[in-house]
């Protein structure tokens, strides 16, 4: 039976999908072969079990009394005897059916659901190392629609509809030739109703595609939405802003709305005229059957037979109309998956890329200008020799470049000009992992996960010892607030560490980067905000994590980075002024002008505490 072009239209490319999970579906290809089996089994048995009705109405009901039933060269049997037997066999038919069937049916459904957990697990790893620009644009409750409901309405195209299509399809193939041995005429009459369901479906599954892939857009933006405001409840409540957000999400709600009411509606109109055009076939076949049979031509058997196979071979139709909203839906969530997965990450390992030794931390920044988008640049022919163990101050205002810098060193961004090296080798040439592996980082809101405290420790060395990750929390001066919690090291955060204080979430993040032991350290703003106690936990922190380490520190807070071996002052993309604390006083430009103005504010003058971290070698201690 060739699909009508709406159907062909919904579902995604065969070659497409078959070729994308075709090695997931390997491994199974033996219970598949077995589910073949089953389902050749199935559509032999179905097309057996009208018979024992068709010798039960010619060999019994239709007898005159007295006469002998059954009679053949090796049994004799009465009309009573036939009956028992004929029914026996009709439920036997029957029962192994329904065994085929089920089993046609366990089958596939296992394997579809782990491909499919295969699937979602490879779309959530695709996900991770998609490139930060990649998830700068995308809504972040978009993706997890299609993480969580597009994979599960890929089932719907394997198990609750195509599947089915495929069975009936192939019972149907065998239903028609069966309807031609028996009478010619009559299988003739029986097709003349087929030749409207292609024009039927094409008409109308078109249009209930359409409606669903709007749909699937309304649900995805509504995800996002709802994901965006309750990750920012506290400013959401703080700034009252829960009517605004709540008549946006009911707007979008309301339109998904009205998309899946009219998708309802289509389906529902395709599943009743289908019902009527397999009523009028099957009017034109009693009408002409019970001519024949009243003519001689054939017995009521083999017109029972006949409304019983068009009864089944109308089948595929009213599935097909059945199903046509699912599939419709499950095609438009293929799509998006496989548009997702065949995105390639900007930022990824080169085919020649080798795993990076040991780094000492000297770092080269060569001509170096990144933009965004085109036309907008962000940094702008920068250059920039770092020695190891050397710490080096990015300041400036906001959206001078500064975190954008670090995001180059990490690999976040390729620049679009120039290079980056440690050591003397282009970072490109390293694998990602191996070059972050060697790169610490302390943000100013540094993400905490909701699982232990131990756990988010390791996350920065995942073959810490135990040893070690407490080691890492002494060192961030974190250790003891941790041992009096009440579960300690085993504490559950809450999502993104909302149980702990700020300072408190500083300081295991600072034991983070501390258990990684890297020789490279990132600190971006990793105090702003915090209190004069926190602050200087931190600060004592800070100071241990990046003694003898290279050491890239980002901030506004110029009095902190006097100690600096290198400071550099970005506007607009630019170094406008570089060179030691005392030199840049002495130059009395930009750098002068805005340290001279946050000293002379009481809450950020230099404390008494300097002097006595300057010992540890940490340059932004107060």
């Amino acid at each position: 039976m060739k699909a009508s072009p709406g159907i062909q239209q919904s579902l995604p490319s065969l070659g497409r999908i078959v070729g994308r999970f075709w090695p997931k579906i390997r491994p199974h290809r033996w219970l598949l072969l077995l589910s073949g089996l089953m389902m050749l089994a199935e559509i032999g048995l179905k097309l057996l079990a009208p018979w024992p009705m068709k010798f039960i109405f010619d060999n019994v009901i239709m007898l005159a009394p007295g006469q002998p039933g059954l009679e053949t060269a090796w049994v004799q049997l009465s009309p009573t005897a036939l009956l028992a037997l004929l029914a026996l066999a009709f439920f036997a038919i029957e029962g192994l059916r329904a065994a085929a069937s089920y089993a046609n049916q366990v089958g596939p459904a296992l394997v579809g659901n782990r491909v499919l957990t295969d699937i979602r697990g490879d779309l959530y790893r695709h996900l991770q190392y998609l490139s930060l620009s990649f998830h700068t644009e995308a809504k972040s409750g978009d993706l997890l629609t299609r993480l969580i409901t597009d994979i599960g309405r890929l089932q719907e195209v394997v198990v609750t509809a195509a599947l089915p299509l495929v069975i009936h399809s192939l019972t149907l193939i065998g239903m028609l030739l069966l309807m031609l041995w028996l009478n010619w005429q009559l299988a003739l009459v029986s097709l003349i109703a087929f030749p409207l369901f292609p024009l039927l479906l094409s008409r109308l599954t078109g249009r209930i595609r359409h409606v669903s892939r709007e749909q699937r857009k309304r649900e995805g933006a509504m995800a996002a939405t709802a994901a965006e405001s309750i990750g920012a409840i506290k400013v959401v409540q703080a700034l009252s802003l829960e009517k605004i957000l709540e008549k946006s999400f009911a707007s979008t709600n309301q339109k998904s709305l009205k998309e899946g009411v009219k998708a309802k509606r289509l389906a529902a109109a395709l599943e009743r005229a289908v019902d009527l055009i397999v009523a009028a076939g099957t009017a034109l076949v009693l009408w002409y059957g019970a001519r024949l049979v009243l003519s001689g031509a054939i017995t009521p058997g083999d017109l029972l037979v006949f409304v019983a196979y068009l009864k089944s071979a109308f089948r595929p139709m009213r599935d097909l109309a059945k199903y046509t909203g699912r599939l419709a839906k499950a095609a438009a969530s293929g799509e998006r998956v496989l548009d997702l997965l065949d995105l390639q990450p900007a930022i990824r390992n080169r085919p020649d890329a080798k795993v990076a030794p040991p780094f000492k931390g000297a770092v080269r920044l060569e001509h170096i200008s990144f933009a965004y988008r085109p036309g907008q640049p962000v940094l702008k022919y920068l250059n920039l020799a770092v020695e190891p163990g050397e710490q080096v101050a990015l300041v400036g205002p906001s959206g001078s470049g500064k975190s954008t810098l670090a995001s180059l060193l990490l690999r976040l961004y390729d620049p679009t000009g120039g290079r980056v090296t440690i050591d003397g080798t282009d970072i490109r040439r390293f694998t990602l992992e191996s070059l972050r592996s060697q790169i610490g980082i302390v943000l100013q809101d540094s993400v905490l996960f909701g699982v232990s405290i131990r756990d988010n420790i390791a996350y920065g060395n995942l073959e810490a010892s135990d040893e070690a990750i407490k080691a890492a929390a002494r060192l961030a001066n974190a250790h003891d607030f941790i041992e009096a919690l009440p579960d300690g090291y085993d504490t559950i955060l809450g999502e993104r560490g909302a149980t702990l204080s700020g300072g408190q979430r500083q300081r295991i993040a600072i034991a983070r980067a501390a258990v990684r032991q890297a020789p490279i350290i990132i600190l971006d703003e990793a105090t702003t905000g915090l209190d004069g106690g926190n602050e200087q936990d931190v600060l004592q922190a800070l100071a241990r994590l990046t003694k003898g380490r290279t050491t890239f520190i980002i901030t506004h807070d110029l009095p902190t980075i006097e100690q600096a071996d290198q400071i550099l002052y970005l506007e607009d993309g630019a170094v406008v002024e570089q060179g030691t604390h005392a030199e840049l006083l002495r130059l009395g430009g930009r750098y002068a002008n805005t340290y001279h103005t946050q000293a002379a504010q009481p809450q950020l003058a230099p404390s008494s505490s300097n002097g006595q971290l300057k010992e540890t070698g940490y340059a932004i201690a107060r």
